[in-house]
């Protein structure tokens, strides 16, 4: 009985650990890699945004692409748009991206429709 309970508590671990992201099996996929990324915005003022995107050395390519498309996703959710004025983004130079301990920001603007 002992050993039903252990298990049944492992599996509901497992299972609250992929609803958290832990395992999140549905995150895309970009340049073969899974990237944490986090958006910040002021709640008054979604338009301004940062997006983090964390450990760049699995591909900085990949990072790159897993920014915009979160960059994206933020300002279709709140605009409606996907329409994006960079202040650092996407179209900057991979040299010059600021690049700190093994994360990357983008930052950004949304456009009104």
């Amino acid at each position: 009985m002992t050993r039903v309970i252990c298990i049944l508590a492992l599996a509901a671990t497992v299972g609250g650990c992929e609803r958290a992201g832990v395992f999140n099996r549905n995150a895309p996929v970009f340049d073969g890699e899974r990237f944490r990324t986090k958006v910040s915005s002021d709640r008054k003022n979604r338009q301004n945004f940062a997006v983090t995107v964390s450990t760049v050395s699995k591909s900085l390519k990949g990072a790159i692409a897993a920014g915009e498309y979160k960059s994206v996703q933020h300002c279709i959710q709140y605009f409606g748009t996907s329409e994006i004025d960079w202040t650092v983004g996407p179209d900057t130079d991979p040299q010059a991206l600021p690049v700190t301990g093994d994360s990357i920001t983008f930052r950004g603007r949304c456009r009104d429709v």
